[in-house]
């Protein structure tokens, strides 16, 4: 990885885990604990790939590992989300572009349902059984719902910020300037306010009514 991807995830990562630590973890939730790291995973790694994506998730896992209050094995998490960013990364489009929202959705259910199935495996696999005594019925459901309510809030920011550090020339694509032509179309009507490319049609239509009335003028001088 380059060395502004690895700065970037770092960061974000960092800032991630401190919410998710001081914040998420706070609120006594049923259930399990809103995953904003693994979020952020997901949202790297669908614009880096599934070998950026596999990187950033061991990073962030093995972090999450160490940070306090960490009551597991060091490496546990480090594995889950591995393999869990990899996944999300073969999910990236060939164009970079998301056609729609109901695919990185998809791949937050997938990714919250198989992070907690693979957590309790490798769990049950050291001889930590809590999962059982909680009821991995219960986190699997309570994981989803959290990932998925949390995840229109970060995912598109954590695309939007990688973009922007790699320079991706998406941001200049025509679907974007369909879409904000629409979005200005929809603020003029409601406020009757000229914006963007309407205020340059009301410009060409006042300079093509003065050049006809200076034309109306000319022509008169000259019938006189």
């Amino acid at each position: 990885m380059r060395f502004n991807r690895i700065l970037l995830s770092s960061a974000l990562v960092v800032v991630a885990l401190v919410v998710q630590v001081s914040v998420l973890a706070r609120l006594q939730l049923p259930g399990a604990v809103p995953d904003l790291v693994l979020l952020t995973v997901l949202g790297l790694a669908l614009v880096y790939g599934h070998v950026g994506g596999a990187l950033i998730g061991f990073g962030a896992g093995l972090l999450t590992d160490l940070a306090p209050p960490a009551d597991h094995a060091a490496g546990r998490y480090a594995l889950v989300l591995c393999v869990i960013g990899y996944l999300a990364g073969l999910a990236k489009p060939e164009t970079g572009r998301l056609r729609s929202a109901s695919g990185p959705l998809v791949v937050v259910v997938g990714a919250a349902i198989g992070s907690t199935l693979l957590y309790a495996g490798v769990g049950a696999l050291v001889g930590d059984g809590a999962a059982r005594h909680v009821g991995l019925g219960g986190l699997l459901f309570t994981a989803a719902l959290y990932d998925l309510l949390l995840a229109p809030f970060t995912i598109p920011l954590i695309i939007t910020i990688a973009r922007r550090a790699e320079n991706d020339p998406l941001g200049e694509s025509p679907a974007n300037t369909k879409a904000a032509d629409v979005s200005n179309g929809f603020l003029a009507s409601g406020t009757g306010l000229r914006i963007g490319g309407q205020r340059g049609s009301g410009l060409r239509m006042k300079a093509v009514k003065a050049r006809a009335a200076r034309a109306g003028r000319i022509k008169g001088v000259k019938r006189l």
